[in-house]
Order: C-alpha cells, then structure tokens, then sequence
C-alpha cells in the first residue's frame, strides 16, 4: 500500500511540473506575440515613414559675365548661381541620404552640376545646403538658341535637385524615400536678376 502510494504522488508531481512548464512557454509566447503586436502598431502609426520635404528657398545671380561675338554669332557666358535648398525630416527617426547632385539646366541640355554629398537629418530636423552653380561655358555654346536669348536678355535656366535616402525604422523596417525638386526661372541679363521662378516639388516612398 505505501509502495503504491509513493508511485502515485511521483506521477502527480511529474504531471505538475509538465503543466507549468508548458504554462512557462505559454507565457513566453504571449509576451513574445504581444511585443511584435506593439512593434508593428509602432512601426505603422507613431514611427509611419513620411515624406521628406525638399525645397528650393533661393536662387540668385553670384555672377554674370557676357560679351558677345556678333561676326560669329557667338556668345560668352559666365554665370554663377547661389541656390539655397532645405531639407526637412518629417519622420520621428532619422533620415539618411546617399551622395547626390544639384543640376544647372539650359532647353533640356546640362550645364552646371555641383555634388550633394551623404549625410543624416535627424528627426524633425531641417538641414540646408548652400549650393554654387557654376555654367559649363562650352555646353552652353553647343545650343543651337545661346545666342538669340542672350541677344534677347532673356535666359530660361532649369535647376533640378534629387535626394534618396533609407528611414529605418525601429533598427527592423528600412523604407526607401526619394524626394526631388525643379525650379524653372530666367536670367534677365540687363538687371542682372533672376525672374519668373517656378518650382515643383515630388516625393515618392
């Protein structure tokens, strides 16, 4: 009779042990669920990855130089633009860029470009560049209307920006931004101003 006893409080023990056990691993994938629950509600509402705002905020003439070789119907340019671009990080974490360039623009043909070099904006923060660009003399000439707008004293100019960066979110989401901008203006030669501006702005995730 003690024998048999002492077998059945062994079984009743091994039992217990194997129910708190499996409540054990019960709980651990609870807590598990329920923190990746949080991680994704986090991830899509408070840490949602948003649009980087890019803006053009200035441009204006640094320098100009012209003269013109009327036998030849040539025209020398030299102009030299200050252009201000800002930056702003919406999301709550930080925002990195990889390398870029601003570029300098004449009736669809390129002739000023200036590097964007990488960098980070961290939440909320705004950065600005203050960016030279210099016109490329020999692409300019290479336009069939170089000369009959400088003539005019009025140059149609395009400037464009493009900055593409990764947000990571919670060191487990990284999501893809890019965001761009364009700026059509003339160069009024005679006043040495810069006129007519226009800008557009896109970003996509």
């Amino acid at each position: 009779m003690d024998v048999k006893d002492a077998d059945g409080g062994g079984g009743g023990g091994k039992g217990r042990k194997r129910r708190n056990i499996c409540i054990g691993i019960g709980v651990c994938v609870g807590i598990i669920v329920i923190v990746i629950i949080i991680v994704v509600i986090l991830a899509f509402t408070v840490f949602k990855a948003k649009r980087p705002v890019i803006r053009i905020d200035s441009i204006a003439l640094d320098d100009l130089d012209v003269s013109f070789d009327i036998p030849r119907l040539r025209v020398n340019l030299n102009v030299s633009l200050d252009t201000t671009i800002s930056v702003k990080n919406t999301n709550k974490v930080g925002f990195k860029y990889a390398p870029s360039s601003a570029l300098l623009n004449y009736r669809g043909q390129l002739i000023g470009e200036v590097p964007i070099p990488a960098g980070k904006i961290s939440a909320g923060e705004t950065a600005a560049m203050n960016l030279t660009l210099t016109l490329m003399g020999d692409r300019f000439l290479s336009t069939p209307e170089a000369f009959s707008d400088a003539m005019s004293g009025a140059l149609p100019l395009n400037t464009s920006t493009k900055i593409s960066g990764k947000v990571n979110i919670l060191n487990m989401f990284h999501v893809h931004v890019v965001s761009s901008s364009t700026c059509d203006f003339t160069v009024n030669i005679a006043n040495r101003t810069v006129v007519d501006q226009q800008c557009k702005y896109k970003t996509k995730l």
